[in-house]
């Protein structure tokens, strides 16, 4: 497979959403050779307790996000969390599924690409990976705990550096 394209190739809306499944038949995939997400855990931390505050990342922006860059955001979040306040005193949850299969029309490049390359012709491309499309104002990541508030803050800031667009925090609902 080699080394991944930048970010930049991908975070734009470029057309419609390219996902896995047919809507007409949902048990029929269409779409082949799919690479399978980075990201599996979703929920992290406690999940029974009830903490009496909530604090959101959610993108300014319309923005896509890889499916491995949720992944370094998750990751950078929970191990911030976990040894800041412990591993009892959080709840984390990632609310973006990524869905949309990401393409790339390989082109030939070196001596002599022009004699056999096929340019723009039959140009659909072969899926790369996922990302997850994401609207303006809509929450990445939620956090639950009892207070911290600098901990979450600081937390949820080196979360959104790992993905691409700009982001804000809310507090509450």
């Amino acid at each position: 497979m080699g080394t991944l394209r930048p970010a930049r190739c991908y975070t734009k809306f470029a057309n419609k959403p390219f996902t896995r499944y047919s809507k007409t038949k949902p048990r029929q995939s269409y779409v082949k050779g799919v690479p399978a997400s980075k990201i599996h855990h979703f929920e992290m931390g406690e999940k029974k307790v009830k903490f009496d505050s909530e604090y959101h990342l959610a993108a300014k922006i319309q923005v896509q996000i890889r499916s491995n860059a949720l992944e370094a955001a998750r990751v950078s979040c929970l191990k911030y969390l976990a040894k800041t306040i412990g591993e009892k005193g959080f709840f984390l949850k990632i609310r973006t599924i990524p869905h949309h299969v990401l393409r790339i029309n390989a082109m030939a490049t070196g001596a002599g690409a022009d004699r056999f390359s096929q340019g723009m012709r039959k140009s659909f491309g072969s899926p790369t990976g996922q990302a997850a499309r994401v609207e303006k104002d809509q929450k990445v990541i939620t956090v639950k705990t009892n207070g911290a508030y600098a901990h979450v803050k600081e937390a949820l800031k080196r979360a959104s550096s790992k993905l691409p667009g700009t982001y804000k925090i809310v507090v509450g609902q």
